[in-house]
Protein backbone atom coordinates (compact mmCIF):
# COMPACT_ATOMS: atom_id res chain seq x y z
CA UNK A 1 0.00 0.00 0.00
CA UNK A 2 2.72 2.28 0.83
CA UNK A 3 4.86 1.46 -2.38
CA UNK A 4 1.60 2.13 -4.47
CA UNK A 5 1.20 5.40 -2.43
CA UNK A 6 4.87 6.35 -2.87
CA UNK A 7 4.56 5.62 -7.03
CA UNK A 8 1.57 8.43 -6.88
CA UNK A 9 3.92 10.71 -5.38
CA UNK A 10 6.10 10.24 -7.97
CA UNK A 11 3.83 10.72 -10.74
CA UNK A 12 1.79 13.18 -10.22
CA UNK A 13 2.22 16.84 -8.53
CA UNK A 14 -0.63 18.87 -7.04
CA UNK A 15 -1.02 22.61 -6.61
CA UNK A 16 0.24 22.45 -2.87
CA UNK A 17 3.26 20.55 -3.83
CA UNK A 18 3.74 22.53 -6.77
CA UNK A 19 4.06 25.71 -4.80
CA UNK A 20 6.54 23.86 -2.33
CA UNK A 21 8.64 23.62 -5.89
CA UNK A 22 8.43 27.05 -7.02
CA UNK A 23 9.08 28.58 -3.42
CA UNK A 24 12.19 26.42 -3.25
CA UNK A 25 12.99 27.24 -6.62
CA UNK A 26 13.03 31.34 -5.85
CA UNK A 27 14.59 30.48 -2.72
CA UNK A 28 17.58 28.67 -4.88
CA UNK A 29 18.00 31.75 -7.13
CA UNK A 30 18.47 34.18 -4.55
CA UNK A 31 20.89 32.19 -3.17
CA UNK A 32 22.77 32.26 -6.12
CA UNK A 33 21.81 35.76 -7.41
CA UNK A 34 25.38 37.26 -6.64
CA UNK A 35 27.63 34.59 -8.76
CA UNK A 36 24.66 35.10 -11.56
CA UNK A 37 25.53 38.76 -11.87
CA UNK A 38 29.37 37.79 -11.95
CA UNK A 39 28.70 35.91 -15.16
CA UNK A 40 27.50 38.64 -16.93
CA UNK A 41 29.85 39.41 -19.74
CA UNK A 42 30.54 42.88 -19.95
CA UNK A 43 33.14 44.01 -16.57
CA UNK A 44 30.80 46.91 -15.65
CA UNK A 45 30.14 47.55 -11.86
CA UNK A 46 26.03 46.55 -12.46
CA UNK A 47 25.90 43.27 -13.47
CA UNK A 48 22.51 42.53 -12.81
CA UNK A 49 21.04 39.34 -14.49
CA UNK A 50 20.52 37.63 -11.26
CA UNK A 51 19.33 40.62 -9.29
CA UNK A 52 16.36 40.91 -12.29
CA UNK A 53 15.75 37.54 -12.21
CA UNK A 54 15.60 36.91 -8.34
CA UNK A 55 13.30 40.13 -8.24
CA UNK A 56 10.86 39.16 -10.69
CA UNK A 57 10.33 35.77 -8.95
CA UNK A 58 9.57 37.47 -5.90
CA UNK A 59 7.08 39.69 -6.89
CA UNK A 60 5.42 36.13 -7.78
CA UNK A 61 6.51 34.63 -4.74
CA UNK A 62 4.65 37.69 -2.84
CA UNK A 63 1.66 36.57 -5.15
CA UNK A 64 1.51 32.82 -4.35
CA UNK A 65 2.35 33.45 -0.36
CA UNK A 66 -0.89 35.98 -0.68
CA UNK A 67 -3.53 33.09 -2.11
CA UNK A 68 -6.22 32.39 0.46
CA UNK A 69 -5.97 28.73 1.92
CA UNK A 70 -9.18 28.18 0.69
CA UNK A 71 -8.13 29.18 -3.10
CA UNK A 72 -5.01 27.44 -4.07
CA UNK A 73 -6.18 25.36 -6.93
CA UNK A 74 -3.70 24.36 -9.80
CA UNK A 75 -5.33 27.45 -11.81
CA UNK A 76 -4.97 30.22 -8.66
CA UNK A 77 -1.45 29.18 -8.34
CA UNK A 78 -0.78 29.49 -12.11
CA UNK A 79 -2.59 32.65 -11.88
CA UNK A 80 -0.73 33.97 -9.27
CA UNK A 81 3.09 32.83 -10.41
CA UNK A 82 2.18 34.41 -14.15
CA UNK A 83 0.74 37.02 -12.89
CA UNK A 84 3.11 38.49 -10.20
CA UNK A 85 6.34 37.60 -12.29
CA UNK A 86 5.14 39.57 -15.69
CA UNK A 87 3.96 42.51 -13.61
CA UNK A 88 7.62 42.32 -11.28
CA UNK A 89 9.56 41.27 -14.69
CA UNK A 90 13.03 43.29 -14.81
CA UNK A 91 15.32 43.27 -17.15
CA UNK A 92 15.11 41.32 -20.02
CA UNK A 93 15.76 38.13 -18.66
CA UNK A 94 13.77 39.16 -15.90
CA UNK A 95 11.14 39.47 -18.47
CA UNK A 96 11.93 36.36 -20.48
CA UNK A 97 11.53 34.24 -17.43
CA UNK A 98 7.76 35.25 -16.84
CA UNK A 99 6.93 34.38 -20.08
CA UNK A 100 8.17 30.98 -19.58
CA UNK A 101 6.50 30.91 -16.31
CA UNK A 102 3.54 32.58 -18.38
CA UNK A 103 3.70 29.94 -21.12
CA UNK A 104 3.87 27.25 -18.45
CA UNK A 105 0.91 28.28 -16.96
CA UNK A 106 -1.43 28.38 -19.10
CA UNK A 107 -1.49 24.36 -19.94
CA UNK A 108 -1.07 23.45 -16.43
CA UNK A 109 -3.60 25.69 -15.12
CA UNK A 110 -6.36 23.52 -16.81
CA UNK A 111 -5.23 20.14 -14.45
CA UNK A 112 -5.50 18.82 -11.22
CA UNK A 113 -2.31 17.60 -10.82
CA UNK A 114 0.75 17.39 -13.49
CA UNK A 115 1.97 14.34 -14.95
CA UNK A 116 4.88 13.64 -17.03
CA UNK A 117 3.11 14.07 -20.47
CA UNK A 118 1.51 17.58 -19.22
CA UNK A 119 4.81 18.93 -17.82
CA UNK A 120 6.42 18.49 -21.25
CA UNK A 121 3.30 20.24 -22.70
CA UNK A 122 3.63 23.13 -20.37
CA UNK A 123 7.72 23.46 -21.34
CA UNK A 124 6.68 23.08 -25.05
CA UNK A 125 4.35 25.98 -24.22
CA UNK A 126 6.83 27.92 -22.10
CA UNK A 127 9.30 28.62 -25.09
CA UNK A 128 6.89 29.03 -27.40
CA UNK A 129 5.64 31.71 -25.55
CA UNK A 130 8.92 33.25 -24.66
CA UNK A 131 10.63 33.00 -27.99
CA UNK A 132 7.35 34.79 -29.17
CA UNK A 133 8.02 37.61 -26.79
CA UNK A 134 11.59 38.10 -28.24
CA UNK A 135 11.54 40.36 -31.32
CA UNK A 136 14.83 39.19 -32.52
CA UNK A 137 15.76 35.90 -30.35
CA UNK A 138 19.07 34.99 -29.89
CA UNK A 139 20.89 31.84 -29.47
CA UNK A 140 23.37 30.73 -26.54
CA UNK A 141 21.23 32.66 -24.10
CA UNK A 142 18.44 31.55 -21.72
CA UNK A 143 16.40 30.51 -24.88
CA UNK A 144 18.52 28.11 -25.95
CA UNK A 145 18.61 26.68 -22.16
CA UNK A 146 15.28 26.65 -21.96
CA UNK A 147 14.41 24.92 -25.30
CA UNK A 148 17.21 22.18 -24.70
CA UNK A 149 15.46 21.37 -21.33
CA UNK A 150 11.65 21.06 -23.49
CA UNK A 151 13.28 18.95 -25.94
CA UNK A 152 14.22 16.49 -23.64
CA UNK A 153 11.26 16.97 -21.79
CA UNK A 154 9.51 15.58 -25.13
CA UNK A 155 11.93 13.39 -25.52
CA UNK A 156 11.48 11.30 -21.68
CA UNK A 157 7.93 11.86 -22.28
CA UNK A 158 7.67 10.37 -25.66
CA UNK A 159 9.73 7.18 -24.07
CA UNK A 160 7.15 6.47 -21.39
CA UNK A 161 9.11 7.74 -18.66
CA UNK A 162 6.20 8.37 -16.29
CA UNK A 163 7.71 9.11 -12.72
CA UNK A 164 9.37 12.06 -11.80
CA UNK A 165 12.34 10.63 -9.96
CA UNK A 166 14.07 9.82 -13.26
CA UNK A 167 12.50 12.77 -14.84
CA UNK A 168 13.25 15.39 -13.48
CA UNK A 169 17.20 14.25 -12.41
CA UNK A 170 17.60 13.55 -16.68
CA UNK A 171 15.87 17.26 -17.77
CA UNK A 172 18.14 19.07 -15.16
CA UNK A 173 21.33 17.14 -16.13
CA UNK A 174 20.36 18.05 -20.02
CA UNK A 175 19.87 21.58 -19.43
CA UNK A 176 23.40 21.52 -17.90
CA UNK A 177 24.84 20.34 -21.02
CA UNK A 178 23.39 22.95 -22.77
CA UNK A 179 24.04 26.18 -20.28
CA UNK A 180 27.68 24.38 -20.86
CA UNK A 181 27.47 24.74 -24.54
CA UNK A 182 26.27 28.37 -24.64
CA UNK A 183 29.73 29.72 -25.06
CA UNK A 184 29.96 28.22 -28.41
CA UNK A 185 26.81 29.75 -29.94
CA UNK A 186 28.06 33.10 -28.73
CA UNK A 187 31.68 34.14 -28.98
CA UNK A 188 31.26 36.90 -26.63
CA UNK A 189 30.69 34.61 -24.10
CA UNK A 190 33.49 32.12 -24.75
CA UNK A 191 36.48 35.22 -24.99
CA UNK A 192 34.62 35.95 -21.28
CA UNK A 193 35.49 32.68 -19.78
CA UNK A 194 31.56 31.90 -18.63
CA UNK A 195 28.06 30.86 -19.71
CA UNK A 196 25.23 32.65 -20.38
CA UNK A 197 24.14 34.30 -16.98
CA UNK A 198 20.34 34.27 -17.56
CA UNK A 199 20.46 30.65 -18.84
CA UNK A 200 23.02 30.07 -15.75
CA UNK A 201 19.41 31.82 -13.83
CA UNK A 202 17.27 29.33 -15.18
CA UNK A 203 19.00 26.05 -14.38
CA UNK A 204 19.57 27.18 -10.45
CA UNK A 205 15.98 28.16 -10.53
CA UNK A 206 14.89 24.55 -11.43
CA UNK A 207 17.33 23.16 -9.26
CA UNK A 208 15.86 24.69 -6.57
CA UNK A 209 12.47 23.41 -7.42
CA UNK A 210 14.18 20.00 -7.45
CA UNK A 211 15.53 20.36 -3.88
CA UNK A 212 11.70 21.50 -3.01
CA UNK A 213 10.22 18.42 -4.85
CA UNK A 214 12.92 16.18 -2.63
CA UNK A 215 11.89 18.15 0.56
CA UNK A 216 15.20 19.50 0.82
CA UNK A 217 15.88 22.84 2.64
CA UNK A 218 17.17 25.37 0.77
CA UNK A 219 20.02 27.41 2.72
CA UNK A 220 20.11 30.83 1.27
CA UNK A 221 24.13 31.01 1.48
CA UNK A 222 23.97 28.36 -1.34
CA UNK A 223 25.64 29.27 -4.44
CA UNK A 224 27.52 26.84 -6.98
CA UNK A 225 29.92 24.00 -6.41
CA UNK A 226 33.36 24.86 -5.98
CA UNK A 227 34.70 22.98 -8.22
CA UNK A 228 32.30 25.23 -10.92
CA UNK A 229 32.90 28.27 -8.87
CA UNK A 230 36.55 27.45 -10.25
CA UNK A 231 35.91 26.76 -14.27
CA UNK A 232 33.03 29.59 -14.48
CA UNK A 233 33.50 32.34 -12.10
CA UNK A 234 35.76 35.17 -12.27
CA UNK A 235 38.36 35.89 -10.06
CA UNK A 236 37.15 37.57 -6.85
CA UNK A 237 38.18 41.11 -6.75
CA UNK A 238 40.84 42.20 -4.54
CA UNK A 239 39.48 43.76 -1.26
CA UNK A 240 38.80 47.90 -1.73
CA UNK A 241 40.66 50.32 0.57
CA UNK A 242 37.26 51.17 2.43
CA UNK A 243 35.38 48.63 3.61
CA UNK A 244 32.14 49.72 1.61
CA UNK A 245 32.66 52.03 -0.95
CA UNK A 246 29.53 53.66 -2.36
CA UNK A 247 27.55 56.43 -0.29
CA UNK A 248 23.97 55.68 -2.11
CA UNK A 249 21.42 57.82 -1.46
CA UNK A 250 17.87 58.49 -2.33
CA UNK A 251 14.66 59.43 -1.14
CA UNK A 252 11.54 57.27 -1.88
CA UNK A 253 7.75 58.56 -2.34
CA UNK A 254 5.53 56.04 -1.09
CA UNK A 255 3.15 54.45 -2.96
CA UNK A 256 1.76 51.80 -0.51
CA UNK A 257 1.25 51.65 3.05
CA UNK A 258 4.82 52.01 4.48
CA UNK A 259 3.71 50.62 8.35
CA UNK A 260 6.34 50.16 11.35
CA UNK A 261 6.98 46.76 10.28
CA UNK A 262 7.93 47.83 6.83
CA UNK A 263 10.26 50.37 8.10
CA UNK A 264 12.13 47.91 10.43
CA UNK A 265 12.76 45.35 7.34
CA UNK A 266 13.72 48.13 5.12
CA UNK A 267 16.16 49.21 7.40
CA UNK A 268 17.28 45.40 8.61
CA UNK A 269 18.12 45.33 4.91
CA UNK A 270 19.94 48.62 4.22
CA UNK A 271 22.23 46.59 7.33
CA UNK A 272 22.64 43.58 5.60
CA UNK A 273 24.13 45.54 2.78
CA UNK A 274 26.50 48.17 4.65
CA UNK A 275 27.01 50.32 7.62
CA UNK A 276 25.96 54.40 8.33
CA UNK A 277 22.47 53.75 7.45
CA UNK A 278 19.84 56.23 7.34
CA UNK A 279 16.04 55.49 6.94
CA UNK A 280 13.53 58.06 8.09
CA UNK A 281 10.21 58.54 7.20
CA UNK A 282 8.58 61.84 6.75
CA UNK A 283 4.94 61.95 5.86
CA UNK A 284 4.98 60.00 2.45
CA UNK A 285 8.63 60.30 1.86
CA UNK A 286 11.12 58.03 3.06
CA UNK A 287 15.28 58.98 3.31
CA UNK A 288 17.29 56.58 2.59
CA UNK A 289 21.06 56.38 2.91
CA UNK A 290 23.99 53.74 3.31
CA UNK A 291 27.75 52.84 2.41
CA UNK A 292 27.93 49.90 0.12
CA UNK A 293 28.95 47.83 -2.67
CA UNK A 294 26.32 47.21 -4.18
CA UNK A 295 24.07 50.31 -4.36
CA UNK A 296 21.77 48.67 -7.18
CA UNK A 297 20.29 46.00 -4.26
CA UNK A 298 19.57 49.50 -2.07
CA UNK A 299 17.72 51.43 -4.79
CA UNK A 300 16.00 48.11 -5.97
CA UNK A 301 14.79 47.32 -2.58
CA UNK A 302 13.34 51.34 -2.16
CA UNK A 303 11.62 50.92 -5.73
CA UNK A 304 9.82 48.20 -3.92
CA UNK A 305 7.88 50.71 -1.76
CA UNK A 306 7.53 53.43 -4.34
CA UNK A 307 9.25 56.07 -6.96
CA UNK A 308 12.41 57.15 -6.22
CA UNK A 309 13.94 60.69 -6.58
CA UNK A 310 16.93 62.73 -5.72
CA UNK A 311 19.33 59.36 -6.11
CA UNK A 312 22.71 60.24 -5.48
CA UNK A 313 25.61 57.82 -5.80
CA UNK A 314 29.35 58.39 -5.01
CA UNK A 315 32.25 56.81 -5.11
CA UNK A 316 34.02 57.14 -1.92
CA UNK A 317 37.35 56.01 -3.06
CA UNK A 318 37.45 58.34 -5.01
CA UNK A 319 37.55 61.22 -2.68
CA UNK A 320 40.26 63.04 -1.79
CA UNK A 321 39.55 63.47 1.98
CA UNK A 322 39.32 61.72 5.13
CA UNK A 323 36.41 59.62 5.98
CA UNK A 324 34.72 62.13 8.11
CA UNK A 325 34.58 64.90 4.84
CA UNK A 326 33.24 62.00 2.55
CA UNK A 327 30.43 61.07 4.90
CA UNK A 328 29.74 64.68 5.45
CA UNK A 329 29.16 65.71 2.00
CA UNK A 330 26.90 62.30 1.09
CA UNK A 331 24.45 64.01 4.04
CA UNK A 332 23.90 67.09 2.29
CA UNK A 333 22.64 65.00 -1.23
CA UNK A 334 20.60 62.93 1.00
CA UNK A 335 19.06 66.26 2.39
CA UNK A 336 18.32 67.96 -0.85
CA UNK A 337 17.09 64.65 -2.10
CA UNK A 338 14.83 65.17 0.46
CA UNK A 339 13.76 69.06 0.32
CA UNK A 340 12.78 67.73 -3.89
CA UNK A 341 10.87 64.83 -2.88
CA UNK A 342 8.98 66.53 -0.07
CA UNK A 343 6.75 68.72 -2.71
CA UNK A 344 4.15 67.76 -3.33
CA UNK A 345 3.12 66.45 -6.79
CA UNK A 346 1.07 68.85 -8.97
CA UNK A 347 -2.48 67.01 -10.44
CA UNK A 348 -1.86 66.55 -13.89
CA UNK A 349 -4.08 68.04 -16.53
CA UNK A 350 -5.74 65.90 -19.35
CA UNK A 351 -3.93 66.14 -22.81
CA UNK A 352 -3.98 63.80 -25.55
CA UNK A 353 -0.23 62.68 -25.47
CA UNK A 354 2.19 61.93 -22.63
CA UNK A 355 5.45 60.99 -22.25
CA UNK A 356 7.39 58.97 -19.48
CA UNK A 357 10.88 58.22 -20.12
CA UNK A 358 13.66 55.80 -17.85
CA UNK A 359 17.03 57.73 -16.49
CA UNK A 360 19.20 58.43 -13.53
CA UNK A 361 20.93 61.08 -12.59
CA UNK A 362 19.07 64.59 -11.27
CA UNK A 363 21.00 66.70 -14.64
CA UNK A 364 19.63 63.93 -17.08
CA UNK A 365 15.69 64.32 -14.84
CA UNK A 366 15.67 67.92 -15.69
CA UNK A 367 16.87 67.46 -19.17
CA UNK A 368 14.46 65.08 -19.94
CA UNK A 369 11.27 67.14 -17.62
CA UNK A 370 12.97 70.33 -19.63
CA UNK A 371 12.07 68.51 -22.78
CA UNK A 372 8.23 67.93 -21.67
CA UNK A 373 8.62 64.30 -20.21
CA UNK A 374 5.52 63.75 -18.19
CA UNK A 375 7.15 61.21 -15.89
CA UNK A 376 10.32 60.35 -15.23
CA UNK A 377 11.15 56.95 -13.39
CA UNK A 378 14.32 56.58 -11.90
CA UNK A 379 16.28 53.22 -12.93
CA UNK A 380 18.76 52.47 -15.74
CA UNK A 381 21.94 50.68 -15.60
CA UNK A 382 21.92 48.96 -11.90
CA UNK A 383 18.22 49.23 -11.53
CA UNK A 384 16.38 48.63 -14.34
CA UNK A 385 12.55 49.01 -13.54
CA UNK A 386 9.70 46.24 -13.31
CA UNK A 387 6.77 46.09 -15.86
CA UNK A 388 4.52 47.28 -12.98
CA UNK A 389 6.69 50.25 -12.32
CA UNK A 390 6.17 51.33 -15.96
CA UNK A 391 2.42 50.43 -15.87
CA UNK A 392 2.00 52.60 -12.39
CA UNK A 393 3.56 55.48 -14.43
CA UNK A 394 1.18 55.11 -17.44
CA UNK A 395 -1.74 55.39 -14.59
CA UNK A 396 -0.19 58.60 -13.42
CA UNK A 397 -0.12 60.14 -16.88
CA UNK A 398 -3.23 61.80 -17.61
CA UNK A 399 -3.36 60.93 -21.16
CA UNK A 400 -4.57 59.08 -23.97
CA UNK A 401 -1.93 58.28 -26.06
CA UNK A 402 2.17 57.76 -23.80
CA UNK A 403 5.13 57.19 -25.67
CA UNK A 404 7.44 55.15 -23.73
CA UNK A 405 11.15 55.47 -23.78
CA UNK A 406 13.41 53.04 -21.84
CA UNK A 407 16.83 54.20 -22.86
CA UNK A 408 18.30 51.25 -22.16
CA UNK A 409 18.40 47.83 -23.96
CA UNK A 410 18.18 45.81 -20.92
CA UNK A 411 14.37 48.00 -20.23
CA UNK A 412 12.81 47.76 -23.65
CA UNK A 413 11.34 44.30 -23.58
CA UNK A 414 9.63 45.18 -19.76
CA UNK A 415 8.14 48.50 -21.07
CA UNK A 416 6.93 46.17 -24.18
CA UNK A 417 5.43 44.19 -21.37
CA UNK A 418 3.99 46.90 -20.07
CA UNK A 419 2.21 48.35 -23.21
CA UNK A 420 0.47 44.79 -23.72
CA UNK A 421 -0.67 44.93 -19.95
CA UNK A 422 -1.91 48.22 -20.50
CA UNK A 423 -5.83 48.11 -20.49
CA UNK A 424 -7.12 52.11 -21.10
CA UNK A 425 -4.20 53.96 -22.63
CA UNK A 426 -2.43 53.26 -25.84
CA UNK A 427 0.99 52.86 -24.85
CA UNK A 428 4.16 53.52 -27.68
CA UNK A 429 7.13 51.99 -26.63
CA UNK A 430 10.08 54.06 -28.53
CA UNK A 431 12.90 51.03 -28.26
CA UNK A 432 15.78 53.96 -27.09
CA UNK A 433 18.49 52.09 -25.21
CA UNK A 434 20.21 55.39 -24.73
CA UNK A 435 20.11 58.42 -22.95
CA UNK A 436 21.07 59.89 -26.07
CA UNK A 437 18.60 58.02 -28.01
CA UNK A 438 16.02 59.11 -25.97
CA UNK A 439 16.55 62.87 -25.93
CA UNK A 440 16.91 62.98 -29.57
CA UNK A 441 13.60 60.77 -30.09
CA UNK A 442 11.83 63.41 -27.86
CA UNK A 443 13.11 66.47 -29.83
CA UNK A 444 12.13 64.73 -32.83
CA UNK A 445 8.18 64.41 -31.62
CA UNK A 446 5.83 67.09 -33.34
CA UNK A 447 2.36 67.50 -32.21
CA UNK A 448 0.91 68.26 -34.93
CA UNK A 449 1.95 64.79 -36.52
CA UNK A 450 -0.26 61.36 -36.16
CA UNK A 451 0.99 58.61 -34.05
CA UNK A 452 2.41 56.64 -36.80
CA UNK A 453 4.47 59.59 -38.46
CA UNK A 454 5.70 60.41 -34.89
CA UNK A 455 7.01 56.99 -34.04
CA UNK A 456 9.16 56.39 -37.56
CA UNK A 457 10.22 60.38 -36.94
CA UNK A 458 11.30 59.47 -33.56
CA UNK A 459 12.77 56.29 -34.88
CA UNK A 460 14.76 57.45 -37.49
CA UNK A 461 15.99 60.28 -35.12
CA UNK A 462 17.52 57.48 -32.79
CA UNK A 463 19.26 56.02 -36.03
CA UNK A 464 21.21 58.62 -36.38
CA UNK A 465 22.32 59.11 -32.81
CA UNK A 466 25.91 57.49 -31.83
CA UNK A 467 26.34 56.83 -28.00
CA UNK A 468 28.92 55.49 -25.63
CA UNK A 469 29.21 55.50 -21.82
CA UNK A 470 33.05 55.84 -19.96
CA UNK A 471 32.90 53.22 -17.03
CA UNK A 472 35.82 51.33 -14.99
CA UNK A 473 36.06 47.56 -15.38
CA UNK A 474 35.34 45.11 -12.20
CA UNK A 475 37.50 42.24 -13.26
CA UNK A 476 40.12 40.96 -16.08
CA UNK A 477 38.41 39.39 -19.40
CA UNK A 478 38.93 39.77 -22.71
CA UNK A 479 35.51 40.74 -24.88
CA UNK A 480 35.33 40.80 -28.88
CA UNK A 481 39.68 40.70 -28.56
CA UNK A 482 40.23 43.79 -26.63
CA UNK A 483 42.22 42.88 -23.23
CA UNK A 484 40.33 44.36 -20.13
CA UNK A 485 42.00 44.60 -16.81
CA UNK A 486 40.63 45.44 -13.63
CA UNK A 487 39.94 49.39 -12.96
CA UNK A 488 40.76 50.25 -16.50
CA UNK A 489 38.20 52.69 -18.27
CA UNK A 490 35.69 51.60 -21.35
CA UNK A 491 34.36 53.56 -23.54
CA UNK A 492 31.03 51.07 -24.38
CA UNK A 493 28.93 52.30 -27.74
CA UNK A 494 26.27 50.84 -29.40
CA UNK A 495 27.69 47.72 -30.06
CA UNK A 496 30.30 47.10 -27.85
CA UNK A 497 33.29 48.11 -26.33
CA UNK A 498 34.91 51.41 -28.12
CA UNK A 499 37.72 52.13 -26.40
CA UNK A 500 40.22 50.66 -22.52
CA UNK A 501 42.96 52.92 -21.22
CA UNK A 502 44.30 53.75 -17.61
CA UNK A 503 43.24 57.64 -18.22
CA UNK A 504 39.61 58.45 -17.77
CA UNK A 505 39.57 61.29 -20.37
CA UNK A 506 41.87 60.20 -23.25
CA UNK A 507 39.27 56.75 -23.40
CA UNK A 508 36.66 58.96 -23.84
CA UNK A 509 38.53 60.85 -26.60
CA UNK A 510 39.15 57.43 -27.77
CA UNK A 511 35.61 56.87 -27.80
CA UNK A 512 34.47 60.12 -29.75
CA UNK A 513 37.38 59.06 -32.58
CA UNK A 514 35.54 55.94 -33.49
CA UNK A 515 32.07 58.08 -33.12
CA UNK A 516 32.61 61.15 -35.26
CA UNK A 517 32.13 61.43 -38.83
CA UNK A 518 32.23 63.94 -41.33
CA UNK A 519 28.80 63.93 -41.15
CA UNK A 520 28.40 64.79 -37.63
CA UNK A 521 27.31 68.17 -36.36
CA UNK A 522 26.89 67.95 -32.61
CA UNK A 523 28.73 66.46 -29.96
CA UNK A 524 27.12 66.11 -26.37
CA UNK A 525 28.87 65.36 -23.45
CA UNK A 526 26.84 64.64 -20.10
CA UNK A 527 29.16 63.88 -17.18
CA UNK A 528 28.71 61.88 -13.68
CA UNK A 529 27.86 63.18 -10.29
CA UNK A 530 32.09 61.67 -9.99
CA UNK A 531 33.58 64.54 -12.31
CA UNK A 532 33.60 67.97 -10.99
CA UNK A 533 32.27 70.99 -13.41
CA UNK A 534 36.00 71.68 -13.36
CA UNK A 535 37.25 68.52 -14.67
CA UNK A 536 34.23 68.38 -17.24
CA UNK A 537 35.23 71.95 -18.83
CA UNK A 538 38.75 70.87 -19.50
CA UNK A 539 37.46 67.98 -21.07
CA UNK A 540 34.90 69.90 -23.19
CA UNK A 541 38.20 71.82 -24.31
CA UNK A 542 39.69 68.69 -25.26
CA UNK A 543 36.99 67.41 -27.38
CA UNK A 544 36.82 71.24 -28.96
CA UNK A 545 40.73 70.93 -30.16
CA UNK A 546 40.15 67.58 -31.29
CA UNK A 547 36.46 68.20 -33.25
CA UNK A 548 36.99 71.72 -34.08
CA UNK A 549 34.00 71.52 -37.15
CA UNK A 550 31.85 70.35 -34.42
CA UNK A 551 29.55 71.56 -31.68
CA UNK A 552 30.27 70.57 -28.06
CA UNK A 553 27.40 70.85 -25.78
CA UNK A 554 28.37 70.19 -22.37
CA UNK A 555 25.36 69.11 -19.91
CA UNK A 556 25.40 67.96 -15.62
CA UNK A 557 23.78 64.65 -15.87
CA UNK A 558 24.87 63.55 -12.34
CA UNK A 559 24.25 59.71 -13.52
CA UNK A 560 26.17 57.35 -10.94
CA UNK A 561 28.79 54.47 -12.18
CA UNK A 562 29.10 55.95 -15.66
CA UNK A 563 31.67 59.33 -15.90
CA UNK A 564 30.51 60.26 -18.91
CA UNK A 565 28.16 59.41 -21.59
CA UNK A 566 28.57 60.82 -24.80
CA UNK A 567 26.74 60.97 -27.98
CA UNK A 568 27.46 62.06 -31.84
CA UNK A 569 24.79 63.12 -34.69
Amino acid sequence: MNENKQAENNRSIDAARLIDLFLAGAANLEAGKEWINELNVFPVPDGDTGTNMTLTIKSAVAEVENLDENSRSMRDVCKAISSGSLRGARGNSGVILSQLLRGFGKVVRGENEITVPIISDSFARAVETAYKAVMKPKEGTILTVARGISEKAKELADQGVEDFDTFIPEVLAYGDEVLAKTPDLLPVLKQAGVVDSGGQGLIQFLKGCYDGYLGKEIVPAAAQPAEEAAAEAPAEPEEPELKYLYSTAFTIVLDKDFNKAAAKSLRKYLESLGDSVICEQAEETVVVQVHTNDPGLAIQKGIQYGQIKGLVVENMKLEKAGSAQAAAETEAPAAAASAAAAEPEQEMPHKDTGFITVSVGQGIEEIFRGLGVDCVISGGQTMNPSTDDILNAVRKVNADTIYVLPNNKNIVMAANQAADLSEDKKVIVIPTTTIPQGITAIINFAPDLGEEENRENMLAGIEAVKSAEVTYAVRDTVINDVEIHKDDMMGIGDAGILAVGKDRDETALACLEKMVGEETEIISVYYGDQVTEEEAEKFRESVLARFESCDVELQYGGQPIYSYILSAE
